[in-house]
């Protein structure tokens, strides 16, 4: 991937960070949300990790068949990246690749507990910031990543509103 592709692929991030934010969050839209997600797992035939965290708490956790207890540890890094910087572990893996460095020299944050790589999203409600992370383990990066950001972009089009997925036939 050229300098080129990662810097398109970071503004692309970018809007969806800024465009997919919650009007009202709280532990019932945790659950909703995360069984849509499962939904979306189960539709796909992926093997993943998923969990909500919010307000310092998981509010929404499972296993999809077929996952392995790797995918749980590689979720909560990728997790610990989006709660540290508020972004998108996609967005702060490819900015790494950009600039060369990794999060150890940058930061001083450890690989064991820090993964910049695709699968965690930033739970952010309008007007308010980022009041969690929303995160999936198991597939590519980019699959991941682009898991939750579909199924979060099909509940903004239902009016933030738990929506009924459909298999594509």
């Amino acid at each position: 991937m050229n300098l080129l592709e990662i810097n398109n692929l970071l503004m692309e991030i970018r809007q969806q960070e800024e465009s997919l934010q919650w009007p009202v969050f709280n532990e019932a839209l945790a659950w909703e949300l995360g069984c849509t997600l499962q939904q979306a797992a189960e539709l796909n035939q992926a093997a993943v990790h998923i969990e909500i965290e919010a307000f310092g708490r998981l509010l929404f956790a499972c296993a999809m068949p077929g996952s392995a207890p790797s995918n749980a540890d590689w979720a909560r890094r990728k997790r610990n990246v989006t709660q540290m910087l508020q972004r998108s572990s996609l967005a702060i893996g490819l900015g790494l690749k950009r600039d060369e460095t990794d999060l150890q020299r940058k930061m001083g944050l450890p690989d064991r507990d820090y993964a910049p790589h695709g699968g965690s999203f930033p739970l952010r409600i309008l007007g308010s910031g980022c009041i969690g992370s929303i995160t999936v383990s198991g597939m590519p990066e980019f699959d991941d990543h682009e898991m939750i950001v579909n199924v979060l972009q099909t509940w903004q089009e239902n009016g933030w509103a738990k929506p009924t997925l459909v298999v594509d036939n």
